[in-house]
């Protein structure tokens, strides 16, 4: 799949079951597409799990992506999220070197702007949570390096459309 292009949300809800991401990152594999990010987590639908996949492509990749995604078993539902009308979020933990007072003070008042919590404190470092879209996670990683960032773990995007419109199996 091309590196460049735009960036598509696939939701689909799948069979709840182990062995089903296996699946999906398998064909991804098989057909040379690139996960940009993927989370999996229960649905409101008992036993059904929602999977939210990011890919960079043109129509033509997201259109074999869902059409390969379709073809599994154990896939219930694909949809190709609209993001002029979806809600998207990311989760974001990062460690920051805070050597000292100042530095520490400094941090923290950026959390603080960009709506973040401190969630761990040590001598030297604090760990921050962030919440929110994907740009403003990498805005805040981007304004810490300056700091030192020391870890950075991101969930990757889980997203629901808005208003009434539903990927839910009806």
């Amino acid at each position: 799949m091309a590196k460049n292009g735009k960036n598509y949300i696939i939701s689909s809800l799948v069979e709840h079951k182990p062995g089903v991401l296996y699946q999906v990152s398998n064909m991804f594999r098989r057909r040379g597409f690139n996960i940009e990010t993927i989370t999996v987590g229960e649905s409101e639908q008992a036993g059904l799990a929602r999977m939210t996949i990011t890919i960079k492509g043109d129509e033509r990749t997201v259109e074999q992506v869902v059409k390969q995604l379709n073809k599994l078993l154990d896939v219930v539902k694909v949809s190709i999220l609209d993001p002029e009308s979806t809600v998207t979020r990311e989760l974001a933990l990062i460690r920051i070197n805070t050597p000292n007072a100042t530095v520490r003070s400094d941090v923290i008042n950026y959390t603080e702007i960009f709506k973040g919590k401190v969630v761990d404190v040590a001598h030297d470092s604090l760990m921050v949570e962030m919440t929110g879209d994907s740009d403003k996670i990498t805005a805040f990683i981007e304004l810490m390096k300056s700091f030192g960032v020391r870890e950075i773990a991101r969930t990757g995007i889980t997203a629901l459309p808005r208003g009434m419109r539903s990927t839910r199996m009806e």
